[in-house]
């Protein structure tokens, strides 16, 4: 049923025809099928749908219609998130699961199927726990819930589709999950932006676009692919195309803005198991951005992509390059992003500085003065592309090497052909966004594009220094921290990871299998109890009972005992054991020993602790890592193990990874265990002095107010400070001295292999 098309090279240079002049020609854009579409189908009706406010209720409408079929398809679903921010009229209840299990008991001929990513435990902590009981075991048995585990290692699922009653498809970078809505004004503090708990959130933009007819038909045919694939079960036949009524399931709060009109549906797959891997959207990008000619206008949560970069490049090369003006937010989310992506983004982002010869390429983050905080920028979570008037993009996939072969992926483009009337949609929609953005209407961004000429002409005309506009933005390439980023190839790749290959390289041969079964029966043993312990953690009072103030309380009562400090080592070790957060337990050590025990007592804790899960990764040894570790793990232990001192070091500065999951993934590594422990005291050194520090003058300052207390938080503080910075200048000094050969080798090679 599916055209697949297998990872296209990007052209070398030499490749490209060119004119007379040196330009590389260009030829007219096309949607191929089976090339960079998977199929191009009628749409009966189409609009574009900008921010939650507009995406989500448009979402309720249609759901709350439904006859016959619903299917979500997510990165994340969340039963609690809420797809309005007033109160519904149409009778359901609020929260998604609810809301989705009455729809679908209230007709006694509709099921619901609901399919979400078999999430990585890195991100548990941002999920909703137990989303099977709620969203399957708990609902209608006509609703049913499943997570997606058929993907390579390191994939995730990423589309992002709706469909109703296989009449109306939603497709976009939204996700049904919390903190997603807002509206158009983006209001700072908008008591309307809350997430299911109360707790306001940032502003937030994102784009997304409905469909009816044949392409929402499409659309439900590759719903019903992913669920089998992901359950092995088949679901609810579609009603036959003649008996489908768009009417009865259109939204009422969304208005029609095309009619029969062909999209272009595009996805990425990767391979995985028998199937090839999938690349429409690889292709769908490069052919557009080599079709521009005077303007690419971008929205992206990432800009990490260098195959995409390349071909940028090679366009801002050129003697007529077209405009790229991309919108991305100021930062990304977190410290793990903004230290992988981040620093991926900067790097593509300076080589297309480079490659820019006549100013034609910016980066903007949408500016909200009204905000609180250093950057006060919108988050944009959209993946929009327009190319001229001509082609308009919108759907799942980033401009990063992920969506273009791991993740997998849908897109919706819209190509005007030629056609006045859709050049104008493209258009239209082009400039809603820039008006948004530059608080200004659509009226004005059109005479400003006319009047200027240029697509960063028009934005410099209509960026105001006080209100909303688009902020060129540099972002900076900090080599330290660029330094120790994984290799692109593991934060931001296009193929799946091969993971037999990567432990080969990674860990101790095997050892001899005496006693293999005990060592099985061992390792379900700890599993079980690791489970037992987190859902204990989380629907107990287990996480009240060891709260830092309880543990602090508790501390200060024992802490004059004589065998207080044996307690504490056992405490550290226990908690090494269960993957207690070391975090809390510095803080505790703290507050109840003060700034001179409290470091010493953790310092010999946390060393305990870390040469006890040393020994039990040593131990669990190369075929459990080859199993359990993953992909992230596996890249540290590389580095672990090559490494040494310096990369323990730095792991404890830097928390790449939880403290006790480093433990276990060095003592399976080939590194030595002196190492392993000066590393891990060298690097607690930074962290737990501060820490320590600041709680001390903090308890102070709580306990006794007053100017000496406040002033000695401060000059704590500051000294911090200026430890951290000598201490990465020293540490920026050694790295340089080990990488000196790798950046000499990487500035011999040609600027297109090392963007």
């Amino acid at each position: 049923m599916y055209a697949h098309d297998p990872i296209h090279a990007v052209p070398d240079l030499g490749a490209v025809r060119r004119d007379d002049r040196g330009e590389a020609l260009r030829s007219a854009f096309e949607m191929v099928p089976g090339r960079n579409c998977w199929r191009v189908e009628r749409a009966a009706r189409l609009s574009f749908l900008i921010d939650g406010a507009a995406y989500f209720g448009a979402v309720r409408s249609a759901l709350a219609k439904a006859r016959r079929s619903i299917f979500i398809i997510g990165w994340d679903v969340d039963s609690r998130m809420r797809l309005t921010a007033d109160n519904a009229t149409d009778g359901f209840p609020q929260p998604l699961g609810d809301f989705l299990n009455a729809v679908v008991a209230s007709r006694r001929d509709l099921h619901g199927y609901v399919l979400s990513w078999d999430f990585a435990m890195l991100y548990a902590l941002e999920r909703e726990w137990l989303p099977l009981f709620k969203l399957d075991w708990r609902t209608h048995r006509r609703l049913a819930f499943r997570l997606d585990d058929q993907h390579p290692i390191g994939a995730s699922h990423h589309q992002k589709i709706v469909v109703v009653d296989d009449a109306v498809a939603f497709v976009s970078g939204y996700d049904l999950t919390r903190a997603r809505w807002d509206t158009n004004a983006h209001i700072p503090d908008d008591p309307r932006r809350v997430d299911h708990r109360g707790v306001p959130y940032a502003p937030f933009h994102d784009v997304g676009v409905i469909v009816a007819g044949a392409c929402a038909r499409a659309l439900g045919e590759l719903a019903r692919e992913r669920w089998h694939r992901a359950t092995g079960r088949r679901s609810v036949a579609p009603l036959d195309a003649r008996d489908v009524d768009i009417g009865a399931v259109w939204p009422d709060v969304v208005d029609v803005e095309a009619t029969n009109v062909d999209v272009a549906l595009a996805r990425t797959e990767p391979a995985f198991g028998t199937r090839p891997a999938v690349s429409e959207i690889r292709t769908l990008w490069l052919d557009a951005i080599a079709s521009a000619r005077k303007h690419v206008y971008a929205e992206h949560q990432y800009f990490t992509s260098r195959t995409l970069a390349h071909a940028l490049a090679r366009r801002l090369e050129s003697p007529s390059a077209p405009d790229v003006a991309v919108v991305a937010p100021y930062v990304q989310c977190g410290w793990l992003e903004e230290a992988t992506m981040g620093v991926l983004r900067a790097r593509v982002h300076h080589a297309l500085r480079r490659a820019d010869r006549a100013g034609r390429y910016r980066m903007y983050c949408p500016r909200l003065p009204e905000l609180r905080g250093d950057d006060r920028c919108l988050n944009v979570h959209s993946k929009v592309t327009i190319v001229d008037d001509d082609l308009a993009i919108v759907g799942s996939a980033n401009f990063s090497d992920r969506s273009l072969g791991l993740d997998t992926e849908c897109n919706l483009a819209l190509h005007a052909r030629g056609d006045a009337a859709l050049s104008r949609l493209i258009a239209s929609l082009r400039e809603r966004l820039l008006a948004e953005h530059l608080d200004c209407t659509t009226a004005d961004v059109a005479r400003a594009l006319r009047h200027a000429g240029s697509l960063h002409g028009a934005i410099a005309e209509l960026s105001r220094p006080s209100g909303r506009r688009l902020e060129a933005v540099d972002p900076p390439l900090d080599a330290d921290r660029a330094a120790f980023v994984p290799d692109p190839s593991i934060v931001d790749s296009e193929r799946p990871i091969d993971p037999d290959r990567l432990v080969d390289d990674l860990v101790p041969e095997p050892e001899a299998r005496n006693g293999a079964r005990a060592r099985l029966v061992g390792l379900a043993t700890l599993a079980f109890g690791a489970a037992t312990m987190a859902l204990a953690w989380r629907v107990t009072p287990l996480h009240d009972a060891f709260s830092p103030e309880r543990l602090i309380a508790l501390g200060q009562s024992l802490s004059e005992q004589p065998w207080a400090p044996l307690a504490v080592l056992a405490t550290y070790v226990a908690g090494g054991l269960v993957a207690f957060p070391l975090l809390v337990l510095v803080v505790v050590t703290a507050a109840v020993f003060g700034p001179v025990a409290g470091p010493l007592y953790t310092f010999a804790g946390a060393s305990l602790s870390a040469a006890a899960t040393f020994a039990l990764g040593r131990r669990l040894g190369r075929e459990t890592v080859r199993r359990l570790a993953g992909a992230r793990i596996n890249e540290l232990s590389r580095r672990l193990a090559q490494h040494g001192l310096l990369a323990v070091t730095l792991v404890r500065m830097l928390p790449i990874a939880p403290f006790s999951v480093v433990n276990v993934v060095a003592g399976a590594s080939h590194l030595r265990f002196g190492d392993f422990i000066l590393g891990t005291l060298i690097g607690l050194v930074p962290g737990v002095v501060t820490l320590s520090l600041v709680v001390d003058r903090a308890l102070a300052a709580i306990r006794h107010p007053g100017p000496r207390t406040f002033a000695l938080l401060g000059l704590a503080v500051v000294g911090i400070c200026v430890v951290v910075a000598v201490m990465q200048r020293t540490l920026a000094a050694r790295t340089g001295k080990s990488g000196d050969t790798v950046a000499s080798t990487r500035a011999a090679q040609p600027r297109a292999q090392v963007l």
